[in-house]
């Protein structure tokens, strides 16, 4: 039996030389163990890449999806088996929310770029969408532009499933790279911080104080004559109590041991997370490098968060709605931050020109409906519309 083999996905661009950073130290073996990291470890055991991309996943499964409809009037929602399968419960053991982290999840790290969900139907009734995890898949070229997908050996063709595909590759455009490559040695250089900075808060090789005494004198051989004269000369029983050394035995000098601040980890470490932050597109204050900034937010909002989220939209909706009417939507707007005063005003701004009915303006504030708020009303005197025309001043009454 032929078992396919993982294509492996071609790089589009050599990769740019980073900036060259090292640190040069002396220290002995058991030093040397606490102040390296070596092995290979995952994009997902990176805190920074982990925290962004679990900040994207979680912003994207808490928009629902919508079913829509094009119509002559635009664009209306439909509420049937498929949309309730996609928005609430796409499969037993899964809800909307964590179905959709999953797919971003599996995007950005095991997956290289690439989600595969498998979509159980019975009777040509589709009954459940199934995650198949990135190490079951395999993406096999088929000739010079198709492929097929491999889950566990077996073949599916594209149309059976659906594949989820982010910044898809050059020679292979059906297949998405993700952000290995890039992402890789920045991980790497936060990492080795991470693991100089426990080995130095670690390390016994930080004495307050040096005590310099007569090399000649022989009860500096042992540890037992070491501590003994310490506890003689040094030692003291309250804080505060002064020390009392012969001059002509002994030197007390202060030293101050090698710091971060002296490696100017810190500046390495923020410069490295800007990095993760830009590459993956997200503020630098969810890193914890800045101040948080609405604007900043907002614009992450639009330019990150939906742009992936419209991977997953548009493949639902190739693969899931064969009418060429139908297609499904996330909500953004709940993940926009807007201040209180901001929706009053739009509301009240809305309902004035009659776009929009009070309830829906209450549904904006997350009020609950009102039954005597759903009819539209004019600026003028703020009557229902199909009223404006018994006007007394209309109809030759008193204003």
């Amino acid at each position: 039996m032929k078992v396919p083999v993982k294509a492996r996905p071609a790089r589009d661009k050599p990769q740019a030389q980073g900036q060259n950073r090292g640190l040069v130290w002396l220290t002995d073996a058991q030093g040397f163990q606490d102040l390296t990291c070596q092995g290979y470890v995952s994009l997902a055991d990176s805190p920074e890449v982990s925290t962004a991309v679990n900040t994207i996943a979680r912003l994207i499964g808490a928009m629902t999806i919508h079913e829509m409809q094009n119509t002559e009037r635009g664009d209306i929602r439909i509420r049937n088996r498929v949309s309730d399968l996609v928005d609430i419960e796409p499969n037993r053991y899964m809800t909307r929310s964590n179905f959709i982290q999953w797919i971003v999840r599996t995007m950005f790290l095991q997956g290289r770029g690439n989600a595969v969900v498998y979509p159980r139907t019975e009777r040509g009734e589709l009954r459940e969408l199934i995650p198949i995890p990135a190490a079951y898949a395999a993406f096999v070229p088929d000739g010079l532009w198709d492929y097929k997908i491999a889950i566990n050996g077996r073949e599916y063709l594209p149309d059976d499933l659906l594949h989820f595909a982010a910044n898809p590759g050059s020679f292979y455009p059906w297949l998405g790279t993700g952000y290995t490559f890039t992402l890789t040695d920045v991980a790497n250089n936060l990492r080795q911080a991470a693991t100089t900075e426990r080995g130095f808060m670690s390390s016994k090789w930080k004495p307050s104080i040096i005590v310099k005494v007569d090399a000649f004198d022989d009860t500096l051989s042992t540890p037992e004559g070491r501590q003994k004269i310490l506890d003689s000369y040094v030692k003291s029983g309250e804080a505060g109590e002064p020390w009392l050394l012969p001059a002509d035995q002994f030197d007390v000098k202060e030293i101050r041991p090698l710091t971060l601040s002296d490696l100017a980890l810190a500046d390495f470490v923020k410069l490295d997370k800007q990095t993760v932050a830009t590459i993956l597109g997200v503020p630098p204050f969810v890193l914890g490098v800045g101040e948080f900034k609405r604007d900043e937010w907002n614009n992450f909002i639009s330019t990150t968060i939906m742009p992936i989220a419209q991977i997953i939209e548009q493949e639902l909706t190739r693969k899931l709605l064969p009418q060429g009417d139908r297609f499904f939507r996330f909500n953004a707007r709940s993940l926009h931050n807007y201040s209180m005063d901001e929706m009053v005003k739009a509301g009240a701004e809305m309902v004035d020109r009659m776009a929009m009915r009070r309830n829906e303006w209450r549904d904006w504030m997350g009020l609950e409906p009102d039954p005597e708020m759903d009819e539209l009303l004019a600026l003028e005197n703020y009557i229902p519309a199909e009223r404006l025309g018994d006007q007394k001043k209309l109809t030759g009454g008193e204003a």
